[in-house]
């Protein structure tokens, strides 16, 4: 399971460490794509293809799952880590969540996000979530 919150810089290069506990459960290889509201998503290839088995079922007729599956799949690329434990971020990648230097990773469960520092935290700040835990408990998460 991967969880926690880790600060770190991306380098001239675009390379990021990735923290030694999420290195442990993504293993040497992994696929970073686009995710919503502006960040990276990092899945593990387990998580990956679990992902790609629900995106491949999705009726090729409906234009939102044509429009879904192309925001996922056309920005994924596998990533390795290098024996510093960085990976190279594309730059189409880098661009779209604007990374330049301070991101925050966070643990997800089955994925890690990437995010611009500052984006999250105004992200972090913005939300009430007294409002969104009512909204989940009427769908029995709490």
């Amino acid at each position: 399971m991967l969880m926690s919150e880790f600060n770190h810089a991306i380098d001239t290069k675009g390379r990021l460490i990735i923290p030694a506990k999420f290195r442990e459960e993504l293993g040497e290889e992994f696929v970073v794509t686009k995710g919503l509201d502006g960040c990276l998503y990092v899945f593990p290839n387990e998580s990956w293809k679990e992902f790609e088995v629900k995106l491949s079922k999705l009726p090729l007729t409906n234009k939102n799952a044509r429009e879904f599956t192309r925001f996922f799949v056309s920005g994924a690329t596998m990533c390795e880590l290098d024996k510093q434990g960085r990976i190279l971020l594309p730059a189409t990648l880098r661009e779209f969540a604007c990374l330049e230097k301070d991101v925050v990773l966070s643990g997800m469960l089955n994925r890690i996000e990437i995010w611009n520092k500052d984006k999250w935290v105004e992200k972090n700040a913005a939300q009430n979530m007294d409002e969104i835990a009512e909204q989940l408990d009427e769908m029995g998460v709490l």
